[in-house]
């Protein structure tokens, strides 16, 4: 029996946002802010999004961090609270996909139209 699953183990998570792509935070204490996402981290369907839900951890002095002391970093918001940032639209957008006439596979924004780099 073949799994299709497109969220099956074997062929790992998608999610509607990708790294390096512009978000906009719709719920939680950023609600309403926009970021970068640096990171994606799938086994927790969670995106680091740059400045954005700081907090302040206690580091210990490690050869790269010598001084060691309270360090503020960005935790976690799960993809569910982040949608796509459209700047022709200036708010957050749904995205779809489509094929193009070249056969390239691109994201577009489905209320300008526009395509999603």
């Amino acid at each position: 029996m073949s799994s299709r699953n497109s969220g099956s183990a074997a062929h790992g998570k998608r999610f509607h946002i990708k790294t390096g792509d512009t978000v906009y935070v719709v719920a939680g204490k950023e609600k309403g802010k926009t970021g970068k996402v640096l990171r994606l981290i799938k086994d927790k369907d969670a995106a680091i999004v740059e400045k954005l839900n700081m907090v302040k951890r206690h580091e210990r002095a490690t050869q790269k961090n010598p001084t060691g002391g309270i360090v503020e970093k960005e935790a976690p918001i799960h993809v569910s609270n982040l949608m796509s940032h459209d700047p022709a639209e200036g708010g957050p957008v749904r995205t779809g996909s489509k094929v193009l006439g070249s056969g390239e596979k691109v994201r577009y924004s489905k209320k300008s139209g526009e395509e999603i780099r």
